[in-house]
């Protein structure tokens, strides 16, 4: 069945269309819940609560850009809502920031480590960090989804840069002091 027939399927509730976009997309959308979800147990609420938010609002798809990318889209804003609900974020003084450039020694990174170090950034950090760095969003539009000031995102941005660059540096004195 292609995927525009169960896309329309789906706008009339047929639970076994809604089944097969669940298989087909689940893997994908639970990633993007994971990456800006506490844990994986978050992670696995924010999954299913996101599918419930894409098939009450199937109707709205107006096949404008990629259904992928509309799935992604409540995925990340269903696990935002629920956090900015909880309040997770320090909101600072715009004033007090500025932008804070870190820079790591050139380093040939181990990829599982890097992305266990960023899942390891403490939740506000982390959740900016992604947006930022891995999904380009701007300061400003992460402060909109949000609902914080830009200059809370570049504290925690830098907040989650600085972490990052101490692990980095951290692992590597480790390696070369075990290599001597």
């Amino acid at each position: 069945m292609s995927l525009d027939l169960l896309i329309r399927k789906c706008k009339k509730n047929d639970t076994n269309a809604q089944s097969e976009i669940y298989k087909l997309f689940s893997s994908k959308l639970f990633a993007v819940c994971l990456k800006y979800s506490r844990n994986h147990v978050d992670a696995e609420d924010n999954l299913q609560d996101a599918f419930v938010t894409i098939f009450e609002k199937m109707s709205q798809y107006g096949y404008k850009g990629s259904f992928e990318g509309w799935l992604k889209r409540i995925a990340v804003n269903t696990v935002l809502q629920k956090y900015r609900r909880k309040g997770v974020f320090n909101i600072v003084n715009e004033d007090d920031i500025e932008d804070i450039v870190v820079e790591v020694e050139d380093y040939d990174i181990d990829i599982n480590f890097l992305l266990q170090s960023i899942q390891e950034l403490p939740y506000r950090y982390r959740l900016v960090f992604n947006l930022y760095a891995l999904d380009e969003y701007s300061h400003k539009e992460i402060a909109k989804m949000l609902d914080i000031t830009t200059g809370t995102t570049k504290s925690n941005l830098a907040r989650a840069r600085m972490i990052l660059k101490d692990k980095i540096e951290n692992y590597y004195a480790k390696l070369n002091s075990q290599s001597l």
